[in-house]
């Protein structure tokens, strides 16, 4: 069975325990904490402090996600705070696989992201070493943004490089996912989807999610 990770990113800040509650109500699996810097992105959402108030309101895994220039000053923070997957972007690290070894060594799964534009290619010698990779499926920076279609094409080429490696990542995805675009991930090879708006900005954030739910069982 697939995880559905809703992304606090779109959630009530001013209730964030309530906004987790409810999704976890609708069949999460895990909650999916999106930082942004400003900098590596054009906004700037949250840092240590929102996922250590997620950790108190959850026993769920907390999933994070670094948009960020320089993750490397900030894995221990992270580690902190809580969470369970700390995954950084392929385009901002140079020594990658010093920074997977860091953050397993730190207590968490390491997880490796990219961008609409990277190809899946470049990751032929480091997934091996990696718990997750995140497929972006739109340019990141902001929520509610289309998917992007060949980002199944990524997804695809990412099952058959775990194949190649004999790995066991799991391929996530994010960006523009609901109820019209959730089957095609699935059925491309995704274990893990990332969903923002299509939950939090709905009228119902638990209905929301028990309805993606029962699409990805």
């Amino acid at each position: 069975m697939a995880i559905l990770a809703p992304s606090i990113l779109s959630s009530d800040f001013s209730n964030l325990a309530q906004q987790i509650r409810l999704a976890e109500m609708g069949g999460a699996d895990w909650i999916h904490c999106d930082v942004m810097d400003g900098h590596f992105v054009p906004n700037l959402t949250f840092g240590p402090l929102i996922v250590k108030a997620a950790r108190k309101s959850t026993k769920l895994p907390l999933d994070v996600h670094l948009m960020i220039e320089k993750p490397n000053n900030y894995l221990e923070e992270f580690a902190a705070a809580g969470a369970n997957h700390l995954i950084v972007h392929f385009e901002t690290v140079i020594h990658l696989n010093r920074t997977i070894n860091k953050i397993k060594e730190l207590g968490m799964k390491a997880g490796v992201s990219i961008n609409p534009s990277t190809s899946i290619s470049v990751l032929k010698y480091i997934m091996e070493y990696a718990d997750l990779l995140l497929i972006m499926s739109v340019n990141p920076g902001f929520g509610g943004q289309s998917f992007i279609p060949n980002s199944l094409s990524k997804v695809r080429e990412a099952v058959e490089l775990r194949k190649e490696l004999n790995a066991n990542y799991l391929i996530e995805i994010d960006g523009g996912i609901d109820t019209k675009t959730i089957k095609p991930a699935l059925d491309a090879g995704v274990d893990v989807f990332i969903v923002g708006s299509s939950i939090y900005k709905s009228d119902n954030i638990t209905a929301a999610a028990t309805e993606l739910k029962n699409i990805i069982k």
